[in-house]
């Protein structure tokens, strides 16, 4: 009976890549950003309704919450207190996003598109 042939191990290869998340990508383009509201343009930066411009701090603090702080924070928020915890803290998080992306306006508006090739065009018009 002829021997089998053995296996080469892969992991040594799977240990060689990096995995995404350690990964980070530049777009080399200055941000600059122009205030919104008149409190923005008195200084304000956003920490002052939720204690933090930070996603994953306030995540961590609601995460922290007990059942009833975590309902009377939604409420100060301005949402109905509902029972269920994950699609409260969705919510305020949410509502979270919000407000910090109100205060990160670009100050130059994105560039036009370039010109499209006619048959972009014609891909587009289809729709129509």
């Amino acid at each position: 009976m002829a021997q089998k042939k053995k296996s080469i191990k892969k992991s040594a290869k799977k240990q060689a890549k990096k995995p995404l998340e350690s990964l980070s990508q530049t777009h080399g383009k200055e941000e600059k950003f122009q205030p919104t509201t008149l409190d923005q343009v008195w200084g304000e930066s956003g920490n002052t309704k939720y204690g933090t411009t930070d996603v994953n701090d306030y995540v961590r603090k609601l995460e922290n919450l007990n059942t009833t702080d975590l309902q009377t924070h939604a409420h100060t928020m301005g949402f109905v207190p509902i029972d269920d915890r994950v699609t409260l803290i969705k919510k305020l998080v949410g509502e979270f996003k919000k407000h910090i992306s109100s205060f990160s306006k670009p100050t130059h508006p994105a560039s036009p598109p370039a010109e499209l090739s006619d048959a972009a065009k014609k891909t587009l018009s289809e729709g129509r």
